[in-house]
């Protein structure tokens, strides 16, 4: 399959840092298809030599097992040019469709790495210079709009130009091999059916922590916060992957009817509900790993007024019956105490105990980062259960753990590296459909409005703490502990 991926926003941070390295190891790993070219679309003045010479440096400083030998780097960078646009300028998208046509590939990825205000504009003009045939595909990165209006009217711009199974909304999320492996856990085995319901499950809690700051980023994310930065995307994607129906099949449009089911059955929050099951918070001057860091009211780029978030806790319930009761926490943070992203299904304890001292229900724990694996955690006999009612503890927790890069150590494939292939051999499974982002973003939408009339439930929290004491007191109030609590 001959194929041309091209990047608008080429020289942006989201290109050297993520999709190039991305590719680059799909290349080394042999996944990416033969007969391919990678064009980089930018206003910068560059050619093709001396955007290969940019990006050689840039991966350079990737991590060591990541980084490509000069040998290796010539022959990836073979792939690699370079095309100066002005997005602006009609003229210059003729150009484009003209280097394309030089050889009319199978496939053509256009991948927007561009501030979402660009989309419409681009795919306009796109449609225009005829680049929206059957062959194209356009990749549409987070965040697509700040609200439900513009995500609706950068919807209606795209799908003015091309179908829906051409227009790919990212979610790197669902590429992490943990997730995957949460679907083949979930419909592939028999183990877990009879217990993913409301009788088995006390609660579940989703936790996407960062340690570090809005670094450089600072005007970008005061614009954000951490509600549409990381809840109303990654956050609900993973909520619909644990508690979805089991689909029809493994067709895209079979899971991803199943996923807006879920987000359809959220509880609706209000005005009271808001003020009750959602906490927000802004990390001040703290220490991560020993190391002073400042507040982010000191970030570079930020307004010293800012009532922006950087911390969002919340409680919701899905409203059907197999989840009916079931509380979901979801928690996400910058300058959190480390980087660490997981999934925590608590099962309830034994309706009646004849171990003493046995006070740890079984839980299951996804680890999506920094690794990738499953724990299921369990109670074991430490000694002779003949010690039974002589007041000794007999049972103790114990744990199987499921390392994927142990278990599949030549098999493995970063999540953007999954998405990127899955686009360009058009598997659409992993990418999000325009009905499920909008339905999310009609959920969240009422946390914003209250926020944007009331700022004083803003809390601070220290770097390097697990956020606001308020976090704790949310779930704390049903009787839970978040995971690194207990």
């Amino acid at each position: 399959m001959s194929f041309d991926l091209v990047f608008f926003g080429g020289t942006g941070d989201l290109t050297w840092r993520k999709l190039m390295p991305a590719l680059f190891q799909a290349w080394r790993h042999g996944k990416l298809p033969a007969g391919g070219r990678i064009l980089a679309v930018a206003r910068d003045e560059r050619n093709h030599d001396s955007y290969r010479e940019w990006l050689k440096e840039r991966l350079a400083a990737a991590e060591p097992a990541k980084r490509p030998t000069d040998d290796e780097f010539a022959q990836f960078a073979a792939m690699v040019h370079y095309l100066r646009m002005d997005l602006s300028q009609p003229a210059d998208y003729a150009a484009l469709r003209d280097w394309l046509a030089c050889r009319c590939a199978d496939t053509v990825v256009m991948y927007l790495a561009t501030s979402p205000h660009l989309f419409p504009v681009i795919c306009e003009q796109l449609g225009k210079v005829g680049l929206n045939h059957p062959g194209v595909r356009v990749v549409l990165e987070k965040p697509l709009g700040h609200d439900l209006a513009s995500a609706q009217a950068i919807n209606r711009a795209v799908s003015a130009v091309f179908t829906e199974r051409q227009a790919l909304r990212i979610d790197h999320y669902l590429g992490k091999p943990s997730v995957q492996n949460l679907m083949a856990l979930r419909f592939g085995n028999v183990l877990f059916e009879p217990l993913w319901r409301r009788e088995s499950i006390a609660n579940i809690q989703i936790t996407l922590a960062e340690s570090l700051g809005v670094g450089t980023r600072g005007d970008f994310y005061d614009r954000t916060g951490a509600l549409r930065d990381m809840v109303q995307n990654h956050a609900l994607q993973l909520l619909t992957m644990v508690a979805m129906e089991p689909p029809s099949s493994a067709h895209a449009d079979a899971i991803r009817d199943e996923k807006l089911k879920v987000l359809r059955s959220l509880k609706p929050f209000d005005e009271s509900s808001v003020t009750r099951d959602v906490i927000r918070g802004q990390y001040r001057a703290g220490a991560i790993e020993g190391q002073a860091v400042p507040g982010y009211l000191d970030e570079a780029k930020v307004p010293a007024d800012s009532s922006t978030e950087t911390f969002v806790a919340l409680r919701c319930e899905i409203q059907n019956w197999r989840w009916a009761g079931v509380p979901f926490y979801l928690r996400t943070g910058k300058r959190l105490a480390h980087r660490h992203a997981e999934i925590v299904v608590n099962f309830r304890p034994t309706p009646h105990s004849i171990f003493p001292g046995a006070q740890s229900p079984n839980k299951l724990v996804i680890k999506l980062q920094p690794d990738d694996g499953l724990e299921l955690h369990l109670l074991a006999a430490k000694g002779s259960v003949h010690t039974l009612g002589s007041g000794q503890e007999v049972l103790s927790p114990v744990s199987l753990d499921l390392d994927f890069d142990k278990a599949f150590p030549t098999e493995r494939v970063g999540a953007y590296e999954r998405m990127l292939l899955d686009a360009l051999a058009g598997r659409l499974n992993l990418f999000v459909r325009s009905d499920e982002q909008e339905q999310a973003w009609r959920w969240v939408e009422p946390i914003l409005h209250s926020w944007s009339k009331d700022s004083s439930g803003l809390r601070t929290y220290a770097a390097g703490s697990w956020g606001p004491a308020a976090a704790s007191a949310l779930i704390g109030r049903d009787g839970y502990a978040w995971a690194e609590e207990y």
